[in-house]
């Protein structure tokens, strides 16, 4: 055990960092066998970025979370070009799921990026669930499966590589892991009929890559979160559902592990279980060591196995592999450009109740639902900017989650909402204000509650395709 030892650590390690260029920590990591590098918004992407990381290590598997829709990392500041999972469920056209997956797909070939965290695997099933809501295609396993399998071979089929997310599902819950640790407490037989369906349906369709999602599961393993049960992430990832491709941790500074061990015990206890890939959504030089070490030092002490930290690196690199041998797909797919489809998708998923015909400019109350932790805080709902860029004189009020709404006058009022579903306060906020103006027209970006009788208006999801068509509605 040697260099070698530390190489191996360091393929499975994923971090992500601050700035917009490669920090000379992690070129000098990628040069030592860093086996890959997670892009956020923060990183200002593009091509030169992920080609400075390849100069270092042209094995480099490069992620990004790109689902479309709610969470975006390339389009953060405008808005996705995408309507994003809820949307594609409501349309219901697994053509044009793939159609979307493989533009997806085609703008991260563009740029070089081998891995998409993408798409969310998770049925939905309770309504009040914090952090999947609209990322998710939908509440069934059927509907969940067939969009999971469509996505994926959208992206893969640009020759990127897609990743089932959050295993064994995250759809059930009603806390955010980002947070603290989420419980599902289902029974194993209603997992198996209502969770585990769309996993095995990527599986089938040959996803190259699972996240695990940090989630207490008592039917499967009372005793430690998915992330770090041998049980759930090899005897029944590997075993039962039979997948072979590269298992990646969500984010290890989530409280739902980042609250119970440190980082590199998360690591080697994620490994042990059957992960191959540790992702550090935020890295520095010293915690990256820390984390190798902790791994050296499991395997010197016989905590963990070096087969299967030799295991866990050839699966990196076996999906880095896979890319390479993708080179030709990218070419052919580059001209495939398609900047309609992200449009006539969110156009298709467009809900509406009552009329409106706008012919000025309104008064639109933004609602300022706190978003998840996966969504970038910069994403904007777009519906402001929509409205403006057809009719002058739009002007915006944000009111705070709770808040009091503003004074109304004579012009029109688009009231912007998300997720009045989840949450009593916003339902009794568009209450009041229909109760001070009838005629207020409800814009839902999220998993809508429709007030009977109002003018309303549900995208199924936060992007700038979404907006647009939902304005486009507003005024026809």
């Amino acid at each position: 055990m040697s260099g070698d030892l530390y190489r191996l650590a360091m393929t499975v390690l994923h971090p992500g960092f601050e700035g917009t260029s490669a920090p000379d920590w992690l070129r000098r990591a990628l040069g030592e066998g860093l086996g890959g590098v997670v892009l956020f918004a923060r990183n200002a992407i593009g091509e030169g970025l992920v080609r400075d990381f390849r100069a270092e290590n042209p094995d480099t598997v490069v992620a990004i979370d790109e689902e479309g829709g709610t969470v975006t990392r390339l389009e953060v500041m405008a808005g996705s070009s995408f309507p994003g999972n809820r949307a594609l469920g409501v349309v219901d056209d697994v053509e044009l799921t793939e159609r979307v997956g493989r533009q997806i797909g085609r703008m991260l070939a563009e740029i070089d990026i081998t891995l998409d965290y993408a798409p969310s695997a998770d049925v939905n099933s309770n309504p009040a669930n914090p952090v999947i809501g609209v990322r998710s295609f939908g509440p069934t396993p059927e509907l969940v499966s067939r969009h999971t399998v469509a996505y994926v071979n959208g992206v893969q089929g640009a020759g990127v590589a897609a990743c089932a997310k959050h295993f064994p599902g995250h759809g059930d819950t009603v806390t955010d892991s980002h947070l603290a640790l989420p419980t599902v407490h289902a029974a194993r037989e209603v997992l198996i009929e209502r969770d585990l369906p769309p996993f095995q349906a990527a599986i089938d369709a040959g996803v190259r890559s699972i996240m695990s999602g940090h989630l207490l599961i008592p039917a499967l393993d009372p005793s430690a979160p998915a992330t770090l049960s041998r049980t759930v992430m090899t005897e029944l990832l590997r075993g039962e559902l039979g997948f072979d491709g590269m298992l990646v941790t969500d984010a290890i500074e989530m409280r739902a592990v980042a609250a119970m061990f440190a980082p590199g015990e998360i690591a080697v206890r994620a490994l042990n279980a059957g992960v191959d890939a540790i992702c550090v959504g935020l890295s520095t030089e010293d915690s990256l060591r820390e984390i190798r070490d902790a791994i050296v030092a499991a395997v010197r002490n016989g905590t963990l196995p070096e087969e299967r930290l030799a295991e866990a690196a050839a699966r990196v690199r076996a999906l880095s592999t896979w890319y390479a041998a993708q080179a030709s797909l990218r070419a052919k797919v580059r001209d495939d450009i398609d900047e309609s489809a992200g449009l006539r998708a969110a156009r298709a998923a467009l809900t509406t109740s009552g009329t409106a015909a706008l012919d000025r400019g309104p008064l639109v109350v933004e609602v300022n639902t706190r978003f998840n932790k996966a969504v970038d805080p910069a994403t904007p709902t777009g519906i402001t900017s929509a409205l403006a860029s057809m009719l002058p004189n739009t002007e915006r009020v944000q009111m705070e989650p709770e808040g009091e709404l503003p004074a109304f006058d004579e012009r029109p009022v688009v009231l912007v909402v998300h997720d009045a579903a989840r949450h009593p306060w916003v339902r009794d906020t568009m209450a009041k204000a229909l109760a001070l103006r009838p005629d207020v027209i409800i814009v839902d970006t999220g998993i809508p509650a429709p007030p009977e009788g109002a003018i309303h208006v549900a995208t199924h999801g936060i992007s700038r395709v979404s907006a647009l068509a939902a304005a486009e509605w507003l005024l026809r």
